[in-house]
């Protein structure tokens, strides 16, 4: 089957999703500027441990094989470790990912004894100075130690994920290096206008010029991974960048959050996109096969505005999240369009009154916004 018309199909929807996120809690010990679930306390509503393997459970009689499970920094949770061995004796693989300022050679050794385990270590600079800012002083030697530690307990292959900013977008060949000698892979994703990042987003994302140098660095060393982030970018080459090229919002993923709500993606996590929740009758497999929400975005997409572009084809319009925080219709341009279209739609929202950028409730801890600086400079950081 061709690589459109497998796009086609799985359009349309699957009987479960391929790639399912599970933000176990939102408690997390960081207050990175960019988070996509503003993350900092748990909610004293999250899933029980017993509610969390009955989920394990559900997803076994779908036939989901494989979550990716996140947070907040999932390991805070007491149960972690006992929830992930039971995902992987239940025969459903797990990711997950962390900040890395758990792993205790301890646990680095409990993790290489798992089977159909993978863990993506988050570091968003190739030095402190381009990541800390970001994510928080001391992380960048947080994130290598932990690196070390999976390393010296023979874990194997894991990755390194990098969210995409113009502070690093010219460091990913150091970021590739820097990953392989830890025999990692290197996993690039794109920055979304979505919880905190809604009001860091104007600053940190790639300029026009850099995303080009991006798509350039993808295309040259195809064994960097992108879960399909960068499908937007496609207009700029002959050919479309690994992977379905295409949003798979509610088609062939979604996102369970630690309370049991389902989204439509990760980057989605407002109440206009909440499908369910598991907790209701009939659980997820009710909410995957039967949401109205879900039932609509696998409906053929339309093109709108970008219905006159001849490159439609190749970018499907971009990312859905992308252009709902930013207050553009979802059957407009992306915001990062390479073509421009997105640049001049948001400054259409700024000439009738405003910027239209939607920011959700967060979960961080309570306080005063923390100035974060690169260089001369500064972003609002809320701790």
């Amino acid at each position: 089957m061709g690589s459109e018309r497998l796009a086609d199909e799985l359009s349309r929807g699957l009987d479960a999703p391929i790639c399912l996120t599970w933000e176990l809690t939102y408690g997390c010990n960081l207050s990175c500027v960019h988070c996509l679930s503003s993350s900092g306390l748990r909610d004293p509503e999250e899933l029980s441990s017993a509610e969390a393997m009955g989920f394990v459970d559900d997803l076994v009689a779908m036939q989901v094989f494989y979550v990716n499970i996140g947070g907040g920094e999932p390991t805070l949770r007491p149960d972690f470790c006992d929830l992930v061995e039971y995902a992987v004796s239940r025969q459903v693989g797990v990711k997950f990912s962390t900040n890395g300022t758990t792993m205790t050679p301890a646990r680095a050794r409990r993790y290489a004894a798992l089977d159909y385990l993978d863990i993506q270590i988050s570091l968003d600079g190739a030095s402190p100075a381009s990541n800390d800012p970001v994510r928080g002083a001391g992380t960048f030697t947080a994130a290598v130690r932990a690196m070390e530690r999976l390393a010296d307990a023979g874990f194997g292959s894991f990755k390194v994920s990098v969210v995409v900013t113009r502070h690093n977008a010219g460091e990913l060949s150091r970021m590739l290096e820097l990953s392989e000698g830890f025999g990692a892979e290197l996993r690039v994703t794109r920055l979304r206008p979505s919880g905190r990042g809604a009001t860091t987003w104007r600053e940190l994302r790639p300029t026009a010029e850099q995303l080009t140098l991006v798509h350039a660095f993808l295309v040259g060393h195809p064994q960097v991974l992108t879960g399909d982030s960068f499908f937007h970018l496609g207009p700029l080459g002959d050919e479309p960048l690994a992977g379905l090229n295409l949003c798979g919002a509610g088609r062939v993923v979604c996102l369970v959050d630690p309370v049991g709500d389902v989204y439509a993606c990760p980057f989605v996590m407002h109440p206009d996109f909440r499908a369910g929740s598991i907790r209701h009758t009939g659980g997820f497999a009710a909410v995957w096969r039967e949401s109205e929400l879900f039932q609509g975005l696998r409906q053929p997409a339309k093109s709108g505005a970008c219905n006159a572009c001849g490159s439609f084809g190749a970018c499907h319009g971009g990312c859905m999240a992308a252009k709902f925080f930013t207050g553009l219709p979802l059957d407009g341009p992306d915001p990062e369009c390479v073509l421009g279209h997105g640049e001049r739609a948001l400054a259409g929202l700024g000439a009738i009154g405003g910027s239209g950028a939607r920011v959700t409730p967060g979960h961080g801890k309570p306080g005063r916004p923390v100035p974060v600086a690169f260089g001369a400079r500064r972003l609002s950081q809320t701790r």
